[in-house]
């Protein structure tokens, strides 16, 4: 295994120091910071230390099994903001998590490239949630203030030996959702007179399209690398190791921009009958 120069520090353990972090500030940071210095030719590619089964984690929220969540209902109540951007600053939060090790984990074998657009990933998930827990201070709130679920990190901990099944479900199914509903989410924030709310959802939204294509980019290659269909292969694994549903409405054209055709989430998606 090779090992940094005197005085240079690992790709790996500035990834494994932020993914092992339980303060949520102090976590952005040290992602921010990774990528910074990946960027900056600071960090050596080298791999030399193990990622962990699972990233550290504050006290709070409770996390509950995704059955045992509380309605966040609808409407424009104070509590049903602060409940949607809690929810919103979780996904973000465990976002960070699910970048940082799909480059710990999967960098060696993937290459620069990878590294560099999955460390980018994270450092857009980083700020996403800055700005998302700076919205809740402004509500009277903060993160940890309500319950959330760990289904996120669940589909990462089940595709942790390959790198394949990760690609196909984390950036493609799961990031690729935030394409369909973040739209409405958007619509119905702007409509309540919510400018600031709309602008961050707007960022994220733009951002996550670059992610999703991160993704269907790398699972691409990895396809061609081994002679498989990419349809064919993606759709097998999704039905592997997605517990979930694929279910519409979907944003075409966004998933189109992110590299994701009709053609390959049609095959394996719940027609509007079944909903």
């Amino acid at each position: 295994m090779n090992k940094p120069r005197a005085g240079e520090r690992s790709l790996a353990a500035a990834i494994r120091a932020a993914l092992v972090e339980c303060e949520p500030y102090r976590k952005v940071m040290l992602t921010r910071a990774a990528a910074r210095d990946w960027r900056a030719g600071r960090l050596a590619f080298v791999f030399d230390v193990d990622m962990p089964d699972r990233p550290g984690r504050p006290e709070a929220p409770e996390l509950l099994p995704p059955n045992r969540m509380p309605k966040r209902g609808r409407g424009n109540s104070e509590r049903g903001r602060i409940a949607l951007w809690h929810a919103l600053a979780h996904i973000e939060f465990v976002a960070i998590d699910l970048a940082l090790d799909m480059v710990g984990r999967f960098g060696a074998e993937m290459g620069e490239e990878f590294v560099s657009d999955f460390l980018a990933v994270a450092a857009d998930e980083a700020l996403h949630f800055g700005l998302i827990a700076r919205k809740l201070r402004s509500l009277g709130s903060f993160y940890g203030a309500l319950p959330a679920h760990d289904g996120l990190w669940e589909s990462a901990h089940a595709t942790r030996h390959d790198v394949a099944a990760r690609l196909a479900v984390v950036p493609m199914v799961l990031e690729a959702r935030g394409l369909d509903v973040t739209p409405g989410t958007l619509v119905r924030v702007r409509e309540s007179g919510d400018e600031n709310g709309a602008r961050i959802l707007e960022r994220i939204l733009d951002d996550e399209i670059r992610h999703v294509r991160f993704g269907s980019t790398h699972f691409a290659a990895v396809c061609a690398l081994n002679g498989e269909s990419v349809e064919n292969h993606w759709k097998t694994l999704v039905q592997r190791y997605f517990r979930g549903l694929i279910k519409p409405p979907f944003n075409d054209s966004a998933r189109q921009a992110a590299g994701l055709s009709r053609s390959l989430y049609g095959g394996v998606a719940m027609s509007e009958q079944d909903r």
